[in-house]
């Protein structure tokens, strides 16, 4: 804690200064991105470490050149998210003068990043900040310690401490990190720890971006081979612990045996004891998802591992991809975020109903609808709210750096990435600039002459 107020107070000197330019902020984002690439070998080590198995091209997409990507994207579109933002301004008042909103720093600003892509959503947030001209301080997650310690690393290699900096520490720091007076702070997890972090924040006023996940429909009008691939595809991406994966889909009645023998039919035989299969994040994560299958098959529901004969391997902590069918819900896979490789299918009979059930739930981080039909797909988006949407394919819109990512209602408020990332951490602050040949002078009293000569030629025009 006392490193942290150190680096915080150290920040906040040098956030008095000068804003940086547009050079400057574009060689920050540069150095991210060298940064990343640079470190790609140790970052695939560190990943390995945390997740037991993670595989290395996965984390060279996701954590490295995502990261790279974005930066590139951001240095690409920075000029033009820069410029003043004209507003028009009514000459009958104002006369010449201009007005527009100009974006600059917030200041000093905070991430507390999420143990699922330790890198990905530390500084993707981090490029964010940057380019709005802010200094930064990240607190990574205690549940990956090698990542942490290598991002906190990484960082100092790269980074002037009142600039950048990680901080790493246990739950207790956790605790302490929002009760800052941050210019603003962003948080990544889920929606109970997301509530203690709103509290903390209030107290100081802090401006707030919650990205929390939640419950992600995959709603499908017809079973076909690709809809079953993409959405047990997206599922089997490190092995469900992703915020935006599908986690639970919802099915005709008539074709669910179908996307079952699909879903079998797409996963090999021996892929959870493949280097393709990460490993749960840690023991308890493991144990919370056996559980909660337990608690399925205890309620009487059909659970079908689609790997025949597979088996959770507790070495590396990697289980194998599970379907539940037409679980209830009251069971714990249909109340909770599942981040696991556990997929509840759940039946209806027609697509009103499916998108019933879907809008009696908290609103989604995620939502993807399967349909060859265009007119369907539009219907079902504009009926139903979530953070982002994808149709025909899951999990793309976490993709594309120029997308504002981030929820709805319980899934969490505030975007960052893309220009809705540079304007979430940037404070916009409307200019006036005065010209000539203005009314100004009618609001100062006494209100007799210019005034009243206003009121009376506005209110004979109404007439």
């Amino acid at each position: 804690m006392d490193d942290l107020r150190s680096l915080f107070e150290a920040q906040r000197r040098a956030a008095r200064g000068p804003a940086p330019t547009l050079d400057e902020r574009l060689g920050h984002l540069g150095m991210v991105a060298e940064m990343v690439m640079a470190n790609r070998a140790r970052i695939e080590r560190a990943m390995s470490d945390d997740f037991a198995v993670h595989p290395e091209q996965l984390t060279a997409m996701t954590e490295v050149l995502a990261v790279a990507g974005q930066a590139a994207y951001t240095i690409e579109q920075l000029p033009g998210w820069m410029e003043p933002d004209p507003r028009p301004a009514d000459p009958a008042l104002a006369g010449t003068a201009t007005a527009a909103i100009e974006y600059q720093p917030k200041g000093v600003t905070g991430i507390i990043s999420p143990w699922n892509f330790p890198f990905l959503l530390s500084l993707g947030p981090l490029i964010d900040m940057l380019a709005a001209g802010n200094r930064v301080l990240i607190k990574p997650s205690e549940h990956t310690p090698a990542s942490s310690a290598l991002l906190r690393d990484m960082v100092a290699e790269t980074f002037a401490p009142d600039h950048v900096a990680v901080v790493t520490g246990d739950l207790e720091l956790a605790r302490r990190f929002p009760t800052l007076p941050w210019d603003h702070l962003l948080y990544t997890g889920n929606a109970a720890v997301g509530r203690e972090v709103a509290l903390a924040a209030a107290r100081n006023l802090t401006p707030l971006t919650l990205e929390l996940g939640g419950k992600n429909p995959a709603i499908v009008e017809v079973v076909d081979a690709e809809t079953v691939a993409q959405i047990v595809g997206g599922k089997m991406v490190k092995s469900g612990q992703v915020c935006i994966a599908p986690d639970y889909c919802l099915v005709p009645a008539a074709q669910a045996a179908e996307f079952v023998d699909l879903a079998r039919s797409y996963v090999a035989d021996d892929y959870s004891r493949s280097p393709d299969c990460t490993g749960i994040i840690t023991d308890r994560h493991l144990d919370r998802l056996l559980a909660l299958l337990d608690e399925a098959k205890d309620s009487g529901c059909e659970v079908i591992t689609l790997e025949p004969g597979a088996e959770v391997d507790r070495a590396t902590r990697r289980i194998p991809l599970t379907l539940v069918l037409d679980p209830d819900d009251d069971l714990g896979l249909m109340r909770e975020e599942i981040s696991g490789a556990i997929l509840p299918v759940k039946t209806y009979t027609s697509l009103d109903e499916a998108i019933d059930y879907v809008n009696a739930g908290d609103r989604p981080l995620g939502l993807y609808v399967f349909t060859s039909d265009a007119t369907v797909a539009r219907d079902v988006l504009d009926r139903t709210i979530s953070g982002g949407a994808c149709v025909n394919t899951c999990a793309l819109q976490g993709a594309l750096p120029s997308l504002g990512f981030g929820g709805s209602g319980t899934s969490g408020y505030g975007r960052h990435r893309g220009v809705e990332g540079f304007r979430e951490f940037s404070n916009a602050r409307g200019v006036v600039i005065r010209g000539e040949n203005d009314a100004l002078a009618a609001f100062h009293p006494p209100y007799s002459g210019l005034a009243q000569a206003v009121v009376t030629a506005a209110f004979s025009q109404e007439g």
